[in-house]
């Protein structure tokens, strides 16, 4: 298993954890991020800056150390 902030523009994954405090958990499950939901990095902006991520319709930009937070598995 890996975390989200591994994954290449173009890839799909699924999300398998989450693990962050309880205010980050629930700012991140208000935006989508929930167990089990597909998501699709769209892209990475340059020098470690945030992931374009989209879960189903919406789209997101998330820094890179919530990214580390969120663990997938690639399909």
């Amino acid at each position: 298993m890996s975390d989200l902030s591994q994954l290449q523009p173009g890839t799909h994954a699924v999300i398998c954890g989450i693990d962050a405090d309880e205010s980050l958990f629930q700012r991140l499950a208000a935006l989508g991020f929930r167990i089990g939901k597909k998501i699709e990095v769209i892209r990475r902006a340059s020098f470690n800056g945030p992931l374009h991520v989209r879960i189903g319709t919406t789209d997101i930009i998330l820094r890179i150390t919530e990214a580390r937070r969120i663990q997938i598995s690639q399909q």
